[in-house]
């Protein structure tokens, strides 16, 4: 029987095999190769189930923050049913309650101080934007990110991120120039006078989840505003209570010109992402009001999971058991044969040995936790548990790993 007579919700062979023809052929040779065999099926809170063993595994990997409140959260699922009563995607061109809500609960995030919200579908999408306007409204075009970064898949973005996920795509973008993270010596020097903006995640989580020296964001900060250049931080995978706090910037007590979020803003449910500008970027708008257009780009019921996002964060306590958390896992780890670099609940093991990310990613899969390594440091396992994993949940994923290295 060939492929196409059976059904694939019915058959895992069958499932693999249209996956590795249709789809991603290398991911799934590198899945089999490394052991990591799951095909994804039922997900609830903290665990997914593969669709055909129905063996489970909590999620530390969260799709780099997608899944922060875990799988399905109630408050999230509710929002969109609601939602979808009585909207569909709207229109990008036309006022919108939803948009109207949302921007202005992220605006209060900031403190006011970013009161600009432009909506996007996609990662990528929202960094192109932030790249965009800096270059817009001052006239440069230079751009300045850090090696090892990761901020999307599209153009601009790409452009900012690393040379692994760029080159097999052709030459680079002119004018982009990449300095080693935490290096203030390095980006002193890049920033000459064509520089429009510089691109940063606070935490590089393909990098291998460095944590900076503490002066660092504010001296780049500094710089930054001495040289007229604008500082845009990629809060993707940081931003939304992982640090501890709603934005991982807020730790430095900076003040960016841009971030860009996603992933964790829908809440693992309906896709949204938003750049968040201060008035003077955002100003570009007001006199360019449609010279750009995304046309799923705020979608209401997107909308209305982000702001069920907002409200499991912003309850009261919320940010302080992120913080309790990740205190705890410090003190139950220590000792261990690795690193634990910890910002709040955005973590990683780095291991001395390279590739060891790897064989600890093998190893936690095999005992019910799923977890994956830094692409570009490939001695550092991510570990992302979510924000809402209970004390039980946690004391499973801790003995996992003390049974590993303990």
């Amino acid at each position: 029987m060939s492929i196409d007579e059976r059904s694939i919700f019915d058959d895992e062979t069958a499932t693999w095999q249209a996956y590795a023809r249709h789809v991603a052929p290398g991911k799934v040779a590198a899945y089999e190769s490394l052991g990591l065999k799951v095909t994804l099926g039922r997900r609830e809170g903290v665990r997914i189930w593969d669709a055909f063993s129905e063996r489970s595994w909590i999620n530390c990997h969260g799709n780099g923050g997608v899944f922060n409140l875990g799988h399905r959260h109630p408050g999230v699922l509710a929002a969109v049913r609601e939602a979808l009563e009585s909207v569909d995607v709207g229109n990008h061109h036309l006022v919108s309650p939803y948009r109207a809500e949302l921007s202005r609960r992220l605006a209060a995030t900031t403190g006011g101080k970013l009161p600009g919200v432009v909506f996007g579908v996609g990662g990528g999408e929202a960094m192109d934007l932030a790249i965009k306007v800096c270059r817009a409204v001052t006239g440069r075009r230079g751009v300045v990110s850090a090696k090892g970064g990761y901020h999307g898949p599209t153009g601009l973005a790409i452009a900012a991120g690393d040379a692994s996920f760029r080159d097999p795509f052709g030459p680079n973008l002119p004018g982009f120039t990449p300095v080693p993270f935490d290096d203030l010596a390095a980006l002193d020097v890049a920033l000459d006078d064509g520089v429009a903006a510089v691109v940063l995640e606070p935490i590089p989580a393909t990098l291998g989840m460095p944590i900076c020296d503490r002066g660092y964001l504010p001296a780049v900060a500094r710089l930054c505003s001495e040289r007229g250049v604008k500082l845009i931080v990629d809060e993707m995978q940081t931003g939304l209570g992982r640090s501890g706090r709603i934005w991982c910037y807020q730790h430095a007590g900076i003040r960016p010109d841009a971030v860009v979020t996603g992933k964790g803003l829908s809440g693992g449910v309906y896709p949204i992402t938003a750049t968040l500008l201060t008035r003077e970027l955002h100003g570009f708008f007001a006199a360019n009001p449609f010279v750009r257009v995304s046309t799923f780009g705020g979608a209401e019921p997107g909308c209305a999971a982000a702001l069920a996002v907002l409200d499991a964060i912003e309850a009261p306590g919320f940010l302080d058991w992120v913080r309790e958390l990740s205190d705890r896992i410090a003190e139950r780890l220590e000792g261990l044969p690795f690193e634990l670099r910890r910002k709040g609940l955005m973590m990683g093991l780095k291991f001395q040995q390279p590739d060891a990310g790897i064989d600890a990613a093998r190893r936690l899969f095999q005992r019910g936790v799923f977890a994956v390594y830094a692409a570009d440091d490939t001695s550092v396992l991510q570990f992302l548990p979510p924000l809402t994993i209970s004390d039980e949940e946690l004391d499973e994923v801790l003995d996992a790993i003390c049974r590993e290295w303990g």
